[in-house]
């Protein structure tokens, strides 16, 4: 049975997955009729589940259901098989602007996204992409004339800081979520924009708690690279400084609090760091930041191993935040890193959907803040209650952040050793 119902779903998803144009041709729904005269409350709703009579406890589960486990079956069920909605509500309609050029495979996994959270909800949608060549003022006023004209008031744009401020600059009157960006790089006061990137700024804060002089921090030539290692070596050097003081007086307690920064930027093709950790008496035990992605982070942590430099501990923020650390490292080498990670909330349903389209929304953090950004939409045009409890401040998604340690298998939470 789990089989047909893999094989019902997938089938027209790998049909759509291909051109990413949804058919006007409505896919077959399935209808359960409830002929039982007698009425059915958890209990019995739960013993049709545990003998697998999964009809019988849909029969009786067409709304939703106050028990979250037997609620999170009936909306599964309801993807899985593509089950008729009894609320007929209008279409949702949005659209995707999409810089194919710019964001290479971002075009398609968000729109995986966005599609696998469409098609969950078992809500009649409209989704359609809009690609543009460049992110210049010109051609992304144009695509959103032209997405005024269809009709889209709500438009999913992964764009990069400088589509952004195009998009501000044009200021136009309709609802658009940037997954990409964090409102703290953006000057735009419009209430039309909504910004959910993940706060690297915050990520960072939290984990230079634990650090401890000398900070070492790697970075590469990226733009996120070097603004975090900018801003991760003034925080920790001016953190908990009056800076009123005078520049004399702000240049003593830095001398007093003894804090130490090391930077090390980390070409592309640099596969041997023997010149920078070898018998560097500069970075012995102190705390690492790794602002690399993750093949390089995973060079780099080997090395500081292979050149006795006794890390204290390895941070690294969002970047890193990929099983691959798990395979591409020795428990050795990451025993004592620290991670910040920002998807905290899960959705059974939503993840497994977006499995079916080869897309991933618990580790790729840009799939994972469009679902939250169709989520949010979602709850604008039917009034449904959203999936992802994330709060909104000024027109910003506010991300919870925790700390994980990659152990030996898996994530796990980190448990601080730092005094406040």
């Amino acid at each position: 049975m789990k089989k047909l119902y893999f094989l019902t779903l997938i089938f027209p998803v790998i049909i759509f997955a291909q051109s990413y144009l949804i058919s006007n041709i409505p896919l077959p729904k399935t209808y359960i009729q409830n002929l039982d005269p007698y009425p059915c409350n958890d209990k019995c709703r739960q013993e049709y589940l545990d003998n697998d009579m999964i009809f019988s406890f849909l029969s009786h589960a067409d709304t939703k259901l106050e028990n979250k486990e037997q609620d999170e079956v009936r909306k599964m069920s309801i993807s899985i098989l593509n089950l008729g909605s009894s609320v007929l509500t209008e279409k949702l309609r949005i659209a995707l602007l999409l810089p194919y050029k710019v964001i290479g495979r971002y075009a398609s996994s968000t729109t995986n996204a966005s599609f696998a959270y469409l098609i969950a909800k078992n809500h009649s949608f409209e989704l359609k992409s809009y690609k543009i060549e460049s992110e210049s003022i010109e051609d992304i006023q144009k695509a959103l004339q032209k997405i005024s004209q269809d009709g889209f008031y709500y438009v999913i744009a992964p764009l990069t800081q400088k589509g952004a401020d195009a998009v501000g600059e044009i200021n136009p009157d309709m609802n658009i979520f940037f997954p990409t960006i964090n409102k703290k790089d953006i000057t735009s006061t419009s209430s039309y924009l909504v910004y959910g990137g993940i706060d690297y700024h915050a990520q960072s804060d939290m984990l230079l708690k634990e650090a401890v002089s000398p900070l070492v921090i790697f970075y590469d030539k990226s733009t996120i690279g070097k603004k975090l290692s900018l801003y991760e070596e003034e925080k920790f050097i001016y953190d908990g400084i009056d800076q009123n003081l005078s520049t004399q007086e702000i240049e003593a307690q830095i001398v007093d609090a003894n804090k130490t920064v090391v930077k090390f930027s980390i070409p592309k093709r640099t596969t041997n760091l023997e010149k920078q950790l070898f018998e560097n008496v500069d970075i012995v035990e102190g705390s690492f930041f790794i602002n690399t992605p993750i093949v390089k982070t995973g060079m780099i942590m080997s090395q500081l191993t292979l050149y006795d430099t006794n890390a204290t501990n390895v941070l690294s923020t969002q970047i890193n935040y990929d099983p691959l650390i798990l395979s591409m490292t020795q428990y050795e080498d990451r025993k004592n890193m620290i991670i910040a990670n920002s998807i905290t909330q899960n959705n059974n349903i939503l993840i497994e959907t977006n499995s079916l389209l080869g897309n991933d929304i618990v580790y790729d953090w840009i799939n994972y803040t469009t679902t939250v950004g169709v989520d949010y939409f979602f709850n604008l045009a039917t009034r449904e209650d959203r999936e992802y409890n994330i709060a909104l401040e000024d027109n910003q998604m506010i991300y919870p952040i925790e700390l994980l340690n990659p152990a030996r298998y898996r994530f796990i939470k980190h448990i601080s050793t730092i005094k406040e």
